[in-house]
């Protein structure tokens, strides 16, 4: 089990009274605040916007706060956040156990969701997600909470943000992706410290690696290649900006055990090399 680099907050740190079986807190922020040290989460978060100003930061790409939007937290992305005095919002904390007991209901691979958590809402969308946040709340108020009614809201709130993202996503050329793209995004979720080479995620898609960059070329824009390398200097940023290790401990890490190969990887995808990038965040 890889030890992981990053401050990591979990839900016991937000509940006043935590109890093992608690898996879901509901909070409603209001105003100004700000968090300026970039950390994760054990844990899913959804936070539907009513108003606001500012910013969050999830995986060093700064979006804007707006009305009636919702933001996706996904367990293991580094995020933080500055938002201004007119910000209200309500935010849903989701132990993994029970995110992974809905998580099916979100209809698009979570590659998508990591890559594109801002999701612009119409009226209508907005009302009918807060009401089942609002039913969520009112539940775990209750002398006997129902988890199994919890975890049935969750879904329709899921099923609700996935109906709002495909429009979002069908304008990005997401939504009609092919299935063994997305079955490739998750791969390299799962491998890509490991593995850096299209043969090995073409060979695990039983197709060849011609075949997997014709099709990526196609659907994204760009080689398997990047995919793949474009994870990796994810988890290299996230590891430079909330961690401890030095760049050639961050590079084994990695899977790459040459420094300057490493340092010389990072500067031809991201313009600067990992020193510089550690000194800028």
């Amino acid at each position: 089990m890889n030890k992981d680099h990053f401050p990591v907050l979990s839900m016991q740190e937000f509940g006043e009274s935590w109890t093992p079986d608690l898996n879901l807190l509901y909070h409603e922020l209001k105003g100004a605040r700000q968090i300026e040290k970039a950390h994760k989460h054990d844990f899913f978060i959804i936070m539907l916007f009513e108003s606001g100003n500012g910013t969050h930061t999830i995986d060093f790409k700064d979006y804007p706060v707006s009305a009636h939007q919702v933001h996706l937290v996904l367990p293991g992305q580094v995020h933080k956040w500055n938002f201004g005095r007119k910000t209200v919002a309500h935010q849903l904390m989701v132990s993994r156990t029970l995110f992974e007991s809905f998580s099916p209901s979100f209809r698009f691979t979570f590659a998508y969701y990591r890559n594109h958590p801002i999701i612009d809402l119409t009226k209508n969308a907005y009302q009918q997600i807060l009401n089942e946040i609002i039913a969520v709340k009112n539940e775990l108020g209750s002398k006997q909470v129902l988890w199994e009614l919890i975890r049935a809201r969750n879904e329709v709130i899921a099923l609700l943000v996935s109906k709002a993202a495909e429009k979002q996503f069908k304008e990005l050329d997401i939504h009609h992706t092919h299935p063994i793209l997305n079955k490739f995004l998750s791969l390299i979720d799962r491998h890509f410290k490991e593995e850096h080479s299209v043969s090995f995620y073409a060979g695990q898609l039983n197709i060849t690696p011609n075949y997997l960059n014709i099709l990526s070329k196609k659907h994204f824009k760009v080689p398997a290649t990047y995919l793949i390398q474009s994870r990796a200097v994810l988890e290299a940023k996230r590891l430079l900006q909330a961690s401890d290790l030095s760049v050639k401990e961050i590079g084994f890490e990695l899977g790459f055990y040459d420094h300057a190969y490493f340092t010389k990887f990072f500067k031809s995808l991201t313009g600067t090399t990992p020193t510089a990038f550690r000194l800028q965040s």
